[in-house]
């Protein structure tokens, strides 16, 4: 079920400017894990200037469920930039890696697609297991991955608004 966590849509600038929406979508599998990620972007979003009023948050099941979530986002013209978090492990058989890139593959064709660019903290280690080396390890990776990620979203889209101004003259 998806669950929009932050929404506000008339959010403006002051002197009534749109100000830039932004999409996260996230995986509730390993949700402790992957909410790491959640936190880090919107505090990194937060100290670039970017409140959490212009983030809607959205939450699904699986990584496999990120995509179709991505692509109606984008596809509805509310939103910057999309950003996708989720976490898929080797869970003893061989099914993660075709999962994972089918994600991956995805999320790439929605941007092209769209225009819209589409960015991924879905992330698939090699060998994950449940015991608490590594769960602390990919907490922590959540973190820094969730600060990168809203740093390129942002660099990503004042990029695009730059080279869309170009094109336009």
């Amino acid at each position: 079920m998806s669950q929009i966590l932050v929404s506000s849509p008339s959010a403006a600038h002051p002197g009534g400017a749109p100000k830039a929406r932004f999409a996260f979508i996230q995986s509730s599998w390993h949700e402790d894990i992957v909410d790491q990620g959640r936190g880090a972007f919107l505090a990194e979003m937060a100290r670039q200037g970017v409140g959490p009023e212009s983030v809607d948050t959205f939450e699904v099941p699986g990584a496999f469920e990120i995509p179709l979530h991505a692509k109606k986002l984008a596809q509805s013209g509310r939103y910057a930039g999309v950003v996708c978090c989720g976490l898929v492990v080797d869970g003893g058989i061989y099914r993660h890696e075709f999962v994972a890139d089918a994600v991956i593959s995805a999320l790439m064709g929605i941007q092209l697609e769209t225009g819209v660019p589409v960015f991924s903290a879905v992330l698939t280690p090699q060998h994950f297991h449940e015991h608490e080396e590594h769960r602390q390890f990919f907490t922590a990776h959540f973190l820094t991955k969730g600060k990168e990620v809203a740093q390129a979203c942002l660099e990503t889209v004042a990029g695009l608004r730059k080279l869309e101004s170009l094109l336009a003259a």
